[in-house]
């Protein structure tokens, strides 16, 4: 290699390490399940505005119509419009997502950080019960709850929070125990830095990555899990319009009027995979800026 080539290559290395990082592209799964959560938040927001009737309606001229001009998604055994209810459903399954997913994301998360940095025998008594309560499937331990304290929305949430809060301990608690034996984390301490500063300043912001991802995903299994309570009739009770209810609603009426259920199956189908998609794309996101 010349004299001069040499010059020109080490006159060009500063500047193209310098030269700024790219932004990593947003995925598309990340846009499309965006798209879709932006398009139920409408519905469940500001339903009036975009359903055609009132979900409570009855019109006795127009029992059971099929999907047609003036009913897009066809009619009930009241009349009801069923575009409309499933449109108001929304609302209420929006907030199942949320209302049974936030405690147990916040209180299981903060309950990892602090099993997992001080290990000792609280760890060892949590492992213990995650390993009793993952023998009981899920939904038993839920419905069981419900059964106990009664149906309605509000016990639902309940009995979701009282179980649901495990998974994100014990997600958390992993992702602690690993970024502690880290060296930045044992600096911390070096320098004296107290318990709260290393977990909620340091090891909190490094570990949080996937539960988020999971917040996601499990937003779309409480929509699932608060439609089939809904349907048993331990969720949201007649005549709250709820994806679950509308589907139990129905069941009767498959043969001579399948739109009763179809469509808010459809509802959930679109919710759980607009949520599973937002959940991929994040997670393809964040290992990007990784």
């Amino acid at each position: 290699m010349s004299a001069e080539t040499t010059t020109q290559v080490a006159s060009a290395t500063p500047a193209a390490l310098a030269a700024p990082r790219p932004r990593p592209r947003l995925p598309g799964s990340l846009l499309a399940g965006g798209a879709i959560i932006a398009l139920l938040l409408l519905c469940g927001i500001a339903p009036a505005l975009v359903a055609p009737y009132d979900p409570l309606a009855f019109d006795y001229t127009a029992i059971l119509q099929p999907p047609g001009w003036a009913h897009p998604f066809g009619t009930d055994n009241f009349g009801r419009d069923i575009l409309s209810r499933t449109i108001w459903a929304a609302q209420v399954d929006l907030q199942i997502a949320i209302f049974s997913t936030l405690f147990p994301a916040v209180f299981g998360t903060l309950a990892g950080c602090l099993l997992g940095y001080a290990g000792g025998w609280p760890d060892l008594l949590f492992r213990r019960l995650v390993d009793i309560i993952v023998t009981i499937p899920f939904v038993v331990l839920v419905i069981a709850i419900v059964a106990v304290l009664g149906p309605g929305l509000i016990n639902m949430y309940i009995a979701i929070s009282a179980v649901g809060w495990i998974v994100y301990a014990r997600l958390m608690r992993g992702e602690i125990v690993a970024q502690k034996r880290r060296d930045y984390a044992a600096a911390g301490r070096v320098m004296g830095y107290g318990r709260a500063r290393i977990i909620f300043r340091h090891l909190l912001p490094n570990a949080i990555s996937p539960i988020l991802v999971y917040w996601m995903t499990d937003m779309s299994l409480a929509i699932l899990l608060g439609s089939s309570l809904g349907y048993l009739g331990l969720g949201a009770q007649p005549p709250t319009a709820e994806w679950g209810v509308l589907i139990a609603d129905g069941k009767n009426f498959m043969t001579t009027a399948w739109w009763m259920s179809i469509f808010p199956g459809f509802a959930i189908v679109l919710a759980g995979m607009g949520f599973s998609l937002l959940g991929d794309g994040m997670a393809q996101w964040l290992r990007r800026r990784a």
